[in-house]
C-alpha cells in the first residue's frame, strides 16, 4: 500500500467513525451494502454531517463564515483530488471516482446556508430546501450504487429523490421539539402564518410523507443487489419511525424526540432479508 493509499484509507475510516458516532440506523444500512461501495457512502454521510454540524451545533462561531470556508475547501479538494481534511479527502475521492455532479453539492450547501437565515418556509422554499438538503444526497448515493450507469441513473433518480425527501421530512417531525421550541424554526409550510401544530396539521404532514415512501419503494426494487438490502433497511427504519410518530399525539411531539431503540432496529433485519431474497428470485 502506497502512502497515498494509506491516507485515503485513513480518510474513509474517519468518515466511518463519524457515521457510526452520529447514526446507528445509517451505519446498520451501510453495513449491509456491498463491500465495494460502503466506504463511498460513509464518505458522503461524513461530508453531509460536517456541514450539518456547522449550522446546527456550533452557534458560538461565525457559522456563515465557517460554512463558506467549508464550501470553498470542498470545491478545492475536488479540483485538486486532495484535502488535508480527512472527511473532505474521502468525499472528493468519491465525487471524482463516481462523477458526482458539482451542482448537487452546490444545492446542498445552498440549503445549509438557508438554515442560518430562515425560520419558516412557504411551499416553494420548502421544496427547494428539501431538494438541496436531502434529495441531492439520495442522488449522490445513487451515482455510487449505479457506478456510472447514466441510463439507469436517469430511470431511478425520481425514486432516489423521493426516498431522500421522505427521510428528511421524518427527521423534521422527529426533531420538531428541538427545531420549533428551542430554535424557533419550522420547515413545514402547513405551519406558516403561525398555524398551531395540532392533530390536523400533523396528519397532513404524515400523508405527504407516506406518498414519498410509496414512490420510493418502487425504485428500491430496481436497485442492484449490492445495495438493495442496505437501502431497504434504511427505508424500513424510517417507516418504523414514521409509524411511531403517527401513533404519538401532536402535543407529545412538541415536547419530546421520538426514537426507535436498537432492539427494534435489529428486528427490522429479518423482513429486510426476506425482501432482498424475494427480489433475487423474481
Amino acid at each position: 500500500m502506497t502512502n497515498s493509499e494509506r491516507y485515503l484509507d485513513s480518510s474513509f475510516k474517519a468518515s466511518k467513525i463519524l457515521t457510526k458516532t452520529y447514526s446507528t440506523s445509517f451505519s446498520m444500512g451501510i453495513f449491509y451494502l456491498g463491500k465495494d461501495i460502503r466506504n463511498a457512502i460513509y464518505a458522503i454521510y461524513g461530508f453531509v454531517r460536517v456541514a450539518d454540524e456547522i449550522v446546527d451545533t456550533f452557534f458560538e462561531i461565525d457559522q456563515s463564515d465557517k460554512l463558506d470556508k467549508f464550501h470553498q475547501s470542498t470545491i478545492e479538494s475536488i479540483k485538486n483530488s486532495y484535502s488535508s481534511n480527512l472527511i473532505l479527502h474521502a468525499f472528493q475521492h468519491v465525487v471524482n471516482k463516481y462523477s458526482i455532479k458539482i451542482d448537487l453539492i452546490e444545492s446542498f450547501i445552498s440549503s445549509m446556508k438557508t438554515d442560518l437565515t430562515e425560520k419558516s418556509y412557504d411551499r416553494e422554499s420548502y421544496e427547494e430546501y428539501i431538494y438541496g438538503s436531502a434529495e441531492v444526497v439520495g442522488l449522490m448515493c445513487l451515482h455510487v450504487f449505479l457506478n456510472g450507469d447514466e441510463k439507469k441513473y436517469n430511470e431511478l433518480k425520481h425514486y432516489a429523490k423521493k426516498l431522500g425527501s421522505a427521510f428528511q421530512k421524518v427527521n423534521f417531525l422527529r426533531d420538531f421539539h428541538e427545531d420549533y421550541e428551542l430554535k424557533g424554526r419550522t420547515y413545514f409550510p402547513e405551519l406558516e402564518m403561525n398555524r398551531t401544530f395540532d392533530e390536523s396539521s400533523k396528519k397532513q404532514i404524515e400523508m405527504d410523507i407516506e406518498k414519498d415512501f410509496d414512490e420510493a419503494i418502487k425504485g428500491i426494487k430496481k436497485l442492484p443487489r449490492s445495495c438493495c438490502l442496505g437501502v431497504y433497511l434504511a427505508y424500513s427504519y424510517y417507516k418504523k419511525l414514521l409509524n411511531k410518530i403517527k401513533s404519538t399525539p401532536a402535543s407529545k411531539i412538541l415536547i419530546t424526540r421520538i426514537r426507535v431503540n436498537n432492539f427494534q432496529k435489529f428486528l427490522l433485519l429479518p423482513s429486510a432479508l426476506l425482501f432482498s431474497l424475494f427480489l433475487r428470485r423474481s
